[in-house]
């Protein structure tokens, strides 16, 4: 659909650059699938696919659409211009002058093929199992400070430094780091950077540090392995059996921390403002805690932490009978397709008990599929469930939000993330009951 013929009030909106965009995207999503589940926006020309089916067809065809912009969508641009009908060597050539080119999420295969294949050697079924003690002692450790006080931030107080430490742990950082990574790591983020709304400035400082000491932590089990994780991830050989550059497994684990943890902070703050909002759900989880999984599936679809990524037409393409040149930037809106109401019934209601709330596309489809999205359900989860049985009630604390008919939140000022970034909450203590 040409965008000239979107309604004024529609055309008028600047998703990437609009602070009410940030506040609140869905009438904006909602307004573009209803006009045409694929759209391409006057501002940029970005293609928005906002209909599930649409959706899930350009996530699974790797062939036609390159991710090599995955993670930057129309800025800063690609260094040349996009000519012609199959753009796929240009796009070959140049995709390392890209921001965050050597991250997982922008390759495409066989480069993406081999570098996945060593996270699935480091994210195994054993180890994720193993790390569950894991995350429920990091989880009540976290909490005995949390809770120490009956009104608390829940993303700096909590979300945060519990999923640090648990992907600290998965990944085997040693326990006398772990107090420098949470400093390091922890800080407020910096206007600008990848997916901002405002200037954009990239912020490598985590990563650098994340690749200084990931780059150390290989050379010297390399050297001298040991029994233990790092080891593991030192020794870790790509699927055809070589050894990588200790720099490709670097990036690796850096991509799963610095991606993972972020993600699963906003998948938490999302989870924790639901119950706390609505009584009636925090009952239900608390008589019927088994609810709690399918809880977080819909929490997924309902407030997916990452609203979508990017891809790069190589060659003409049709998605939901509307034909994509070579060349065009298009956003997979995960955020709108969960969204769908010819996928999810009544989309717009929060249903814990939904019955295909788990066919959700939170974490991507296709090859890009998030990996860590077994170990993001479990600390969801372990997480939620510590909270209800450490407190007997859960709620928004007025004093900073606002009345529950005037609520006032602030949500990360970024066109690809979906969340809070602060969400203050007031308990009382377990055995108490609702106030």
């Amino acid at each position: 659909m040409a965008h000239d013929e979107l309604p004024e009030t529609i055309a008028a909106v600047d998703f990437f650059r609009d602070d009410a965009a940030v506040a609140d995207p869905y009438p904006y999503f909602d307004a573009l699938r209803a006009q045409c589940p694929v759209t391409r926006e006057p501002h940029h020309g970005v293609v928005m696919v906002t209909g599930y089916d649409e959706a899930v067809q350009v996530a699974q065809d790797a062939g036609t659409f390159s991710s090599c912009l995955s993670v930057t969508g129309p800025f800063p641009g690609f260094p040349v211009p996009l000519e012609g009908d199959d753009v796929g060597e240009l796009i070959d050539r140049h995709r390392h002058e890209l921001p965050m080119s050597d991250q997982l999420p922008t390759l495409d295969p066989p480069v993406h093929t081999a570098h996945r294949g060593l996270l699935m050697r480091l994210i195994t079924p054993k180890r994720l199992k193993e790390n569950e003690a894991a995350i429920r002692e990091i989880a009540d450790r976290m909490l005995d400070t949390f809770l120490a006080s009956p009104d608390s931030e829940f993303i700096s107080g909590f979300a945060g430094p519990f999923t640090l430490l648990v992907i600290a742990d998965l990944l085997g950082v040693p326990e006398a780091d772990r107090e420098m990574f949470r400093d390091q790591l922890q800080r407020r983020p910096r206007a600008g950077g990848i997916g901002s709304t405002g200037e954009d400035t990239l912020a490598h400082s985590p990563l650098e540090f994340l690749y200084a000491r990931f780059g150390d932590y290989i050379e010297e089990r390399r050297r001298e392995p040991r029994g233990d994780v790092l080891t593991q991830l030192a020794t870790a050989t790509f699927p055809d059996g070589t050894l990588p550059e200790v720099g490709d497994t670097v990036r690796v684990a850096a991509n799963l921390f610095s991606a993972g943890q972020e993600t699963t902070v906003r998948l938490l703050g999302s989870a924790l403002w639901i119950i706390a909002e609505h009584p009636e759900i925090q009952g239900l989880l608390r008589e019927e805690p088994h609810r709690v999984p399918n809880f977080v599936e819909e929490v997924l679809r309902m407030e997916s932490p990452v609203k979508g990524d990017f891809r790069l037409a190589r060659v003409p393409a049709c998605v939901g009978g509307v034909d994509i040149p070579a060349g065009s930037t298009v956003m997979v809106v995960n955020g709108a397709a969960n969204r769908d109401p010819r996928r999810f019934e009544d989309p717009t209601s929060f249903d814990p008990a939904r019955p295909n709330a788990r066919q959700h596309i939170a974490f991507g489809r296709g090859i890009h599929t998030c990996p860590g999205a077994p170990l993001a359900r479990a600390e969801a989860r372990v997480g939620i469930e510590r909270l209800l049985e450490r407190t007997g009630d859960i709620r928004i604390s007025e004093r900073v939000h606002g009345p529950a008919d005037a609520r006032r939140f602030r949500y990360l000022p970024t066109y690809i993330l979906r969340g809070m970034t602060h969400l203050q909450l007031e308990f009382t203590p377990a055995g108490k009951g609702p106030r």
